[in-house]
């Protein structure tokens, strides 16, 4: 009976350690297919953000172009694998100044940048296999044959400042025509600085002075012929208007006198023996001012007829 116990009870010992074993081995192989799961999905799996391209190569060969952000998928390696190129726009700033002579043959020091970006991913992966470096020399290398071109057909005033912009659109639209194919578009270019060379600029400062001068010269002489005109024109206006004062004063001083003979003939046709009798007293007052007034006359004259008789009595005689 004992016998029989001890073997129910070791199989049922057995039976447990078989049990046991067929779960952690059932546990064992889901991991490892979690494992294996999670390695083939980051093998597979690709995160394209918005700042770049993405070109999945196929034994070698470039099998699409994802420019568009957002989770993809491919065959693991060897089979596929991606490579990235930057979708911003990139610049190329130079760390020396170009020398370039101009159409008067003086020579200038010109610092300029580049503003670029690629926008067709395959053409510049064939063109450049990818190397942002050697795109940056081609571009720098065809940006520096346009400037010669742009500058050596203008003047020094007419880079610096009369035809700056229409030179620096000039260089774009050369070097865009000549990169097309590259898959790269320039989006501008710019002339940060020009300049002359050292050892001509203490000559052209010289040279610059010296016609500041003869300018700052002429405008004076221009000024002082332009003041003695208007002081010229000022004196003829004052003669003018004195003449047309004086014209105008002698008019009403005429108009004055003629209606005051006017008036004087009236009063004296009116009553002309008070007529004459008022002339007298306005003479006398005229003659006789002061008492030291002497006046030699005779006196039977007829000046003093108004002082012999009364009601001018005299004047009928």
């Amino acid at each position: 009976m004992r016998a029989r116990r001890l073997a129910i009870a070791t199989a049922i010992g057995s039976r447990a350690d078989g049990d046991g074993k067929l779960a952690v081995n059932r546990i064992i192989w889901t991991v490892l297919g979690v494992v294996i799961a999670t390695g083939l999905f980051r093998l597979c799996a690709f995160i394209v953000d918005q700042k770049h391209y993405a070109i999945v190569f196929e034994l070698g060969h470039i099998s699409r172009v994802i420019d568009k952000p957002g989770l993809n998928f491919k065959l693991p390696p060897p089979f596929q694998n991606v490579e990235y190129l930057d979708k911003r726009i990139l610049t190329i700033d130079p760390q020396s100044d170009d020398r370039v002579q101009t159409a008067e043959k003086k020579n200038l020091l010109i610092d300029s940048f580049v503003k670029w970006r690629i926008v067709d991913a395959h053409s510049f992966w064939v063109s450049f296999h990818g190397a942002e470096h050697d795109a940056e020399d081609r571009i720098t290398t065809l940006v520096r044959d346009a400037l010669n071109q742009a500058v050596n057909k203008r003047t020094v005033n007419d880079i610096t400042s009369r035809e700056r912009d229409k030179a620096m659109e000039e260089i774009r639209v050369a070097v865009q025509a000549r990169v097309k194919d590259f898959g790269v578009d320039i989006v501008d270019v710019r002339l940060k600085r020009v300049d002359f060379i050292p050892e001509a600029s203490e000559s052209v400062f010289h040279r610059m002075e010296s016609e500041r001068k003869q300018v700052a010269n002429k405008q004076r002489s221009d000024g002082a012929a332009d003041a003695e005109k208007i002081r010229a024109d000022a004196d003829r206006q004052r003669e003018v208007l004195l003449a047309e004062a004086y014209r105008d004063a002698q008019r009403i001083k005429g108009e004055g006198d003629a209606r005051a003979s006017a008036i004087y003939a009236q009063a004296f046709g009116a009553n002309p023996e008070f007529y004459a009798f008022y002339r007298s007293l306005d003479a006398y007052r005229q003659s006789f001012r002061s008492r030291s007034d002497t006046l030699m006359i005779d006196p039977s004259s007829e000046f003093f007829k108004y002082f012999k008789a009364q009601g001018g009595a005299a004047a009928g005689r």
